[in-house]
């Protein structure tokens, strides 16, 4: 070896674990991201997840999370990377090498990291999708709708972390050889990033602050919507999360200096302690990265269990097991032809009831926006017509629900749903009713409100009131509704599917609409604005997928359209079809984040049996038993798989908790179902995470030469 080159390659092949590590981090951490983007804007999910819903929301939200954790984990690999790059650019520049050398030489072992690295990790992210994808639709649901279809502008997301991870690693490769103190150059890999004093109180008072600002993230967007009536930029409210990541920061500090055993642990583990205390910055870090993503990763896996036990247990409760309505004007089977088709298919109809409804206008306030200095503002502001809805006679509330109600003329009672979670549904009392036709319109006082899944939403008046109110109203204002039950209910799945398929065939391209269609509000669109979100013909433009019959069978269809029936064996059957897109998307974000999570876990024990190496082996030649250096490296493992996973989880839980009961001021039954089966989960990711744990500690310990 003759030259510098020759002299800085031989070291590159000795250090090679060094390189190998670090490239394994950049590649793993685009790969993980461009995997996700490329999920995350593909036309498949975004076919059904709605414009500025609540699941766009929270696929976003995860990717930040999930950004902002890969982002950190690359920042401290890069960083640790030139820790221990240090004592050979230390000795270079004892040795009389210049900056200028080895600037060059280092950006060229960073141009090779992060070119290859990166490529590597965006070409495959996209294969890493498609194939987790296709085993999702082998092993859990696959349906027409679940064919995954990329968009190439993703890959501007990818692009840009990767453009992040070469940025970093330059600034801080830079940075590393501008240090003009030879000194601390060379001793800087052997230097402690040790915690300052950490008060006892850290650690409760993180656990307040956890709970405080998990409390006033979730509240701040009521309270501004609500109470001051303004709609904030995008993001702002998560400020208000701020407190809650002091507080997880603080409890993350408090474990790693103090512990949780007060002065009766205080020489326990020693060793083990007062290593995590020595590497405190570095460890936090970590620490505090895993907690998020652990948190990501049960928010997105905890969306299958709460939305299929609720679900469940719904359709379970309903009182009639087939039940549809239909617009007046529509040729759709009568009672004698859903017979014969019966009939068809060895059903036998136990009873049948069908009553009238007619689409009324009710009286409300409507937000008015206006856009100012300070963004979007509302006030509301009365409507004689504010919005329609269908209305029953009691005599036909009766026969639907074999109950015996009984209105005074001039009273109107709201339907809301059994367990009485619709409190609010109606935007506040109705006190006139008005006939959209005629223009007549009636005072009305609201009754107790009733409680049925199926007619949710409606309304029920007088008899004699009834006759009036809809006296004049054509046959598209008009609806009828129709229960039946059936024996053997669970055994009439090929019933259920064929009428299901019946009815849409007969319905006509005037009720390809969503349910949340409003004839009422369509007219006030109209006049304000000149269009309507809704219409078939700009719904498009509004991100909202047009209702089409030819795809039945697809999740926006049977989700979305204003009269799909409501047949408990065909619900029940098709619903990890209906809510596929939905359940395989979430359990993606769960998987990805959960990696993310094994693998810095895993780069951190290792890193842990680097640095610590020297301790174990003057602790051996002190005569330090193997039983007692194997105590002390479970003791370093065990802390940082069990802290982040214990505190994510414990976060994560509560918040979900809190959310359900903030919700409607209780849990109901089925939300608590739901959250016994988000329970049962993380135990069962945890006996996984458990031997992720067992695998890297025998892998710290074959590195630290300890072996029982």
């Amino acid at each position: 070896m003759r030259t510098f080159t020759q002299v800085y390659a031989a070291l590159r092949r000795k250090n090679k674990g060094q390189y190998a590590l670090l490239s394994g981090c950049c590649f793993f951490s685009v790969l993980l991201i461009t995997a996700y983007v490329c999920m995350m804007r593909s036309p498949t999910i975004l076919s059904v997840l709605p414009e500025g819903g609540d699941s766009r929301k929270q696929v976003m939200m995860v990717f930040v999370l999930a950004v902002i954790g890969c982002a950190v984990f690359t920042t401290y690999a890069a960083g640790l990377f030139f820790r221990q790059k240090s004592r050979e650019t230390g000795v270079f520049l004892a040795l009389g090498a210049s900056r200028r050398q080895l600037k060059a030489e280092l950006q060229r072992d960073l141009t090779a990291i992060a070119s290859g690295s990166c490529t590597v990790g965006a070409i495959l992210g996209k294969p890493l999708a498609w194939g987790l994808w296709q085993i999702f639709r082998a092993l859990v649901v696959d349906t027409e709708e679940m064919d995954l279809s990329f968009d190439p502008a993703a890959y501007t997301y990818a692009l840009a972390f990767a453009a992040y991870v070469t940025a970093m690693l330059f600034f801080l490769g830079g940075r590393s050889i501008r240090r003009t103190n030879i000194i601390d150059v060379v001793q800087e890999s052997h230097t402690s990033e040790p915690i300052r004093e950490v008060k006892r109180w850290y650690g409760w008072t993180g656990i307040v602050l956890a709970a405080v600002g998990g409390f006033c993230g979730y509240i701040a967007p009521a309270v501004f919507i609500r109470g001051l009536h303004w709609y904030p930029p995008e993001g702002l409210t998560a400020v208000f999360y701020l407190p809650a990541l002091a507080g997880l920061y603080m409890i993350l500090l408090h474990t790693v200096a103090n512990g949780w055993g007060g002065s009766r642990r205080r020489y326990k583990d020693i060793i083990s302690v007062s290593q995590m205390r020595f590497q405190g910055r570095q460890t936090v870090r970590n620490m505090l990265v895993m907690t998020v993503l652990i948190a990501g990763a049960y928010f997105a896996a905890f969306y299958a269990p709460m939305l299929g036990t609720g679900t469940m247990m719904s359709y379970d409760a309903r009182p009639v097991d087939y039940a549809y309505h239909f617009r007046a004007d529509q040729d759709i089977p009568q009672e004698d032809e859903v017979r014969s088709l019966a009939e068809e298919c060895d059903v036998t109809i136990a009873s049948w009831t069908q009553v009238p409804m007619a689409r009324l206008a009710v009286d409300g306030t409507r937000h008015v926006e206006t856009e100012g200095t300070l963004g979007t503002t509302w006030e509301s502001v009365y409507y004689e017509q504010a919005e329609s809805g269908l209305f029953l006679s009691e005599s036909a509330y009766n026969a639907l629900t074999e109950g015996d109600l009984d209105l005074r003329p001039g009273e109107i009672a709201g339907i809301m749903d059994a367990t009485g979670d619709g409190q609010g549904i109606f935007g506040g009392e109705v006190t006139l009713v008005t006939n959209p036709i005629t223009g007549h319109h009636w005072r009305v006082t609201m009754a107790e409100d009733l409680r049925n899944d199926l007619l949710f939403g409606r309304y029920v008046v007088d008899d004699a009131d009834y006759e009036e109110m809809t006296r004049g109203l054509p046959d598209d204002w008009r609806e009828e509704m129709v229960f039946f039950n059936v024996e053997n209910d669970e055994e009439t799945y090929d019933f259920a599917k064929a009428l299901f398929y019946e009815i849409v065939d007969c319905s006509g391209p005037e009720v390809a609409l969503y349910d949340s269609f409003d004839p009422i509000v369509r007219e006030i669109e109209l006049t304000e604005t000149g269009e309507y979100f809704l219409d078939p013909e700009t719904c498009e433009k509004y991100g909202f997928t047009p209702i089409d019959y030819g795809q039945r069978d697809s999740s926006n269809f049977r989700l979305y359209w204003q009269y799909m029936p409501q047949f408990r064996i065909l619900d029940k059957a098709d619903f990890v079809k209906t809510t596929a897109v939905f359940l395989v998307l979430f359990l993606f974000i769960a998987i990805v984040c959960f990696a993310a999570v094994i693998v810095i876990a895993f780069t951190r024990c290792l890193t842990i049996a680097i640095t610590s190496r020297q301790v174990y082996d003057d602790l051996r030649h002190l005569g330090a038993s193997r039983e007692y250096l194997f105590r002390s490296a479970r003791s370093q493992v065990r802390r940082v798989f069990l802290v982040p996973v214990v505190t994510g989880t414990a976060l994560i839980y509560g918040f979900y908790i809190m959310i359900m009961y903030f919700n409607d001021s209780r849990l109901t039954a089925g939300e608590a179902a739901g959250l016994g089966s988000c329970l049962l989960l993380v135990l069962i990711v945890s006996v996984g995470l458990y031997g992720v744990y067992r695998l890297t500690r025998r892998s710290v310990c074959r590195k630290l030469g300890i072996y029982l």
